[in-house]
């Protein structure tokens, strides 16, 4: 199987066809032995019926017996031989098996990273938990077929040739019967493809907003909303359901044929070879194997519709994979070097302008509006967006993401200790810095940063007004913190968060809603905190809080996404009746909540 450590290679992504197909090129091998060993597993199964009828007609029938029991001696070692190749079968495919989880989860996990900040910006939290949670396992699981269904084609042909041997209008019927079976499942494996894609794609949906609804549940439970969310979840859900049994439906259906139609084709077979040996057409012993071969024929047929069951379900899985591992990181193509000196930052589709040194706040009714800007100021969206009038998408996007940070207040956190946690951006810088060489030094010349003091994190956790939960916990800053910190209330997450862009100190700060889940005490000392600690660096959040807003130096009002007014917050309540009424409806929000 693909090592912790391997390079899984460059999927075909083409289709979901290809990618399979790709799957089993990785391991071509060991998917040749599972067909070769699940042939050879199911020809043996086809041969006891044959070496029965030698049994019957050479030792039972005439009375001889010594054949008999060597024919039955016979028997007993091949069924041992095939009893044997089947464990074999079985362990050569659960390693094809997790071949292909492993290099699919390996491949999906190395192209989220390659998307970075693009990942949650091109698609949606439901489809990758639904890829982790469901597509793996299904991609994988169809792979299986490899073997078995190689195996049953070779049998299929093998017991027509023994058929052939014995009553050629048996081996007609036969050989139309079997391939007529699969032709009538055919249509319900395409039916189950599309309504498999449909309930595929509502759960990525459903999953998702439970996502939003866990992360929201504060703000709604605040507004009131959510009774109407509940039921709109609740209807969702519902109709979720019904497609997961219509997808039941299909699935019943196409396994009841799969069982029910050999079934039917064994005794219409049957009955015709007892009809051919009542006339002595066949000896008995030939009635026997033909049953016997008509019963293997059921499991090779069994094989097949398994078979198409699994790969449609495999190639919608891999079709959404496909989809995901389309998805492109963001162009770099810059190569002018950024301004040396503090400049300005231009938004010319808002007409934002961020002037450097200061803490510039962007207030809007729609907190969407506000977050696409900063999306463009931070190039994680294709823009005209200026910064001391060089394009910022002429710009290398390693040297932008060293000195503009985007500080998103839902922004991930990983489990570690509070101080990994905090200074986690200065461990990238460091390991970056490690790995820098200038061309015009050797390597052991190249400066290595020094580690930040116990000073550095405790003055971003003061600013970000994150005191007390360090002295709430038990071991101070070696405390762990869980993923995306669920040990912590959600005023904490977002203070662990601010403190986190603090440290790292940027040159801009770009920060969405960095107060929206503190009560109002907690937010006018992070306001005035903030300024102090950015104090001379430039710095531009978004929010709607009055507490917030007095602090900045300019204010910026936002209409539909564009720039109406700008100010200080009280010339703006002077001379703006939007901008007054915007914030005078959040003063009566924080009273409520108050």
């Amino acid at each position: 199987m693909i090592d912790a450590y391997e390079d899984p290679g460059t999927p075909d992504a083409r289709g979901g066809w290809w990618y399979l197909w790709w799957l089993v090129r990785c391991q071509a091998g060991r998917c040749a032995l599972g067909a070769v060993i699940a042939s050879t597993w199911m020809v043996l199964l086809a041969a006891t019926p044959y070496l029965m009828a030698k049994a019957i007609d050479e030792g039972l029938e005439p009375g001889d017996f010594g054949a008999l029991t060597g024919w039955s001696a016979v028997i007993f070692v091949v069924g041992s031989f095939n009893a044997w190749l089947s464990i074999m079968r079985h362990r050569t495919m659960t390693r094809v098996r997790m071949d292909a989880n492993f290099r699919t989860v390996k491949v999906v996990v190395g192209h989220a990273v390659r998307l970075g900040a693009a990942l949650s910006r091109r698609a949606g939290a439901g489809e990758v938990v639904t890829i982790g949670v469901g597509d793996v396992q299904t991609i994988a699981q169809a792979l299986t077929v490899v073997g078995p269904g190689v195996g049953a084609v070779v049998a299929y042909l093998t017991i027509a040739g023994l058929l052939v041997s014995v009553s050629p209008l048996i081996a007609a019927v036969v050989l139309l019967g079997i391939p007529a079976i699969v032709v009538l499942v055919g249509p319900l494996l395409t039916r189950l493809q599309g309504t498999e894609t449909e309930y595929r794609e509502r759960q990525g949906v459903l999953t998702a907003r439970i996502a939003d609804l866990a992360s929201g549940l504060r703000v709604l439970n605040g507004l009131g909303g959510k009774g109407l969310v509940a039921d709109a979840f609740h209807r969702d859900s519902q109709h979720l359901r019904a497609q997961g049994y219509r997808v039941g439906a299909v699935t019943s259906w196409v396994q009841s044929l799969g069982v029910g139609l050999p079934t039917v084709f064994l005794s219409v077979v049957t009955w015709l070879a007892a009809r051919l040996a009542a006339r002595g057409d066949i000896t008995v012993g030939e009635l026997v194997s033909v049953y016997g071969y008509v019963a293997v024929l059921v499991g090779t047929v069994a094989f097949w519709v398994e078979c198409g069951y699994m790969l449609s379900r495999g190639v919608v899985a891999a079709r959404r994979i496909v989809r995901f591992l389309r998805l492109e990181p963001m162009e770099d193509a810059g190569t002018r070097p950024a301004p040396a000196e503090p400049s300005v930052l231009h938004d010319p589709e808002s007409g934002v302008r961020v002037r450097p040194g200061r803490l510039t706040a962007l207030a809007s009714a729609h907190p969407a509006d506000t977050a696409t800007v900063i999306d463009r100021l931070g190039r994680y969206t294709p823009s005209r967006t200026t910064w001391g009038e060089i394009p910022l998408d002429e710009i290398p996007l390693k040297e932008i993401r060293a000195r503009i940070l985007v500080a998103d207040h839902e922004a991930d956190v990983f489990a570690d200790t509070l101080r990994k946690v905090i200074d986690g951006a200065g461990d990238a810088l460091r390991g970056a810095g490690n790995c820098a060489t200038s061309h015009n030094e050797p390597a052991d010349a190249v400066r290595q940063p020094e580690a930040p003091s116990e000073a550095h994190i405790t003055r971003a956790l003061h600013a970000a007004v994150a005191d007390d939960i360090v002295q709430a916990l038990p071991d101070a800053l070696n405390s762990t913190i869980d993923a995306q910190a669920r040990n912590l209330s959600g005023g904490q997450r977002q203070r662990i968060r601010l403190a986190r862009a603090l440290a790292a100190d940027p040159e801009i700060l770009l920060a969405t809603e960095p107060t929206s889940a503190l009560d109002a005490h907690t937010e006018a000392r992070v306001a005035d905190r903030l300024k102090s600690a950015r104090n001379g660096r430039t710095t531009v959040v978004t929010t709607t809080s009055p507490l917030v807003l007095d602090r900045a130096d300019t204010v910026l009002y936002l209409v539909d996404g564009k720039r109406v007014a700008s100010g200080t917050h009280r010339e703006l309540l002077d001379t703006t009746p939007g901008y007054r009424r915007l914030v005078a409806r959040d003063t009566d929000s924080e009273e409520a909540v108050r």
